[in-house]
C-alpha cells in the first residue's frame, strides 16, 4: 500500500481516506484480512494510536469488522464496499469539474476533452 500524507490535514482523517480508497480500488479485498495495527502504522510512518483511530473510525463506518481473537477484516457488505466506492467517484469528479471551470471550461467543453481523450487524441 502506498501512502502519501500532506500537513494541511489530519493524518488520521488521510489514513481514513487512503484506507477507503484501498478497499474501493480493491488492494484490500472484501472479506480480506486487515495487517496488525503496527504493521500498517510502521508501512504508513504514523504512530500505531493514529493508525488505531483511523481503523476505529472505519469500524464505525461499517468498512472494517473486529474478529477480537483474529484481528480487523474488510467488509463483505458488496453494497457497502460499492457506496464507499460510488462516494469517493463523486468527490473526485466534483473536485475535477471545479478544476476545469476554474479554466474557463463549461461542461460541454470538459466533456469534449473526455472524450477525446479517450479516443487518444490528447490535444483538447
Amino acid at each position: 500500500m502506498r501512502w502519501n500524507f500532506v500537513s494541511d490535514r489530519p493524518i488520521y482523517a488521510q489514513i481514513v481516506e487512503s484506507m477507503k480508497l484501498f478497499i474501493a480500488g480493491g488492494e484490500l479485498a472484501p472479506g480480506g484480512k486487515v495487517p496488525p495495527v503496527r504493521d500498517l502504522a510502521a508501512e504508513a510512518g504514523v504512530n500505531p494510536n493514529t493508525m488505531q483511530r483511523a481503523l476505529a473510525e472505519l469500524e464505525r463506518e461499517g468498512l472494517l469488522r473486529s474478529n477480537r481473537t483474529s484481528g480487523r477484516y474488510v467488509t463483505d457488505d458488496a453494497a457497502v464496499v460499492e457506496a464507499v466506492r460510488l462516494s469517493l467517484a463523486k468527490a473526485e469528479t466534483v473536485r475535477f469539474l471545479g478544476a476545469m471551470e476554474k479554466l474557463g471550461y463549461g461542461r460541454a467543453d470538459i466533456a469534449r476533452l473526455v472524450e477525446n481523450f479517450k479516443a487518444g487524441d490528447d490535444k483538447a
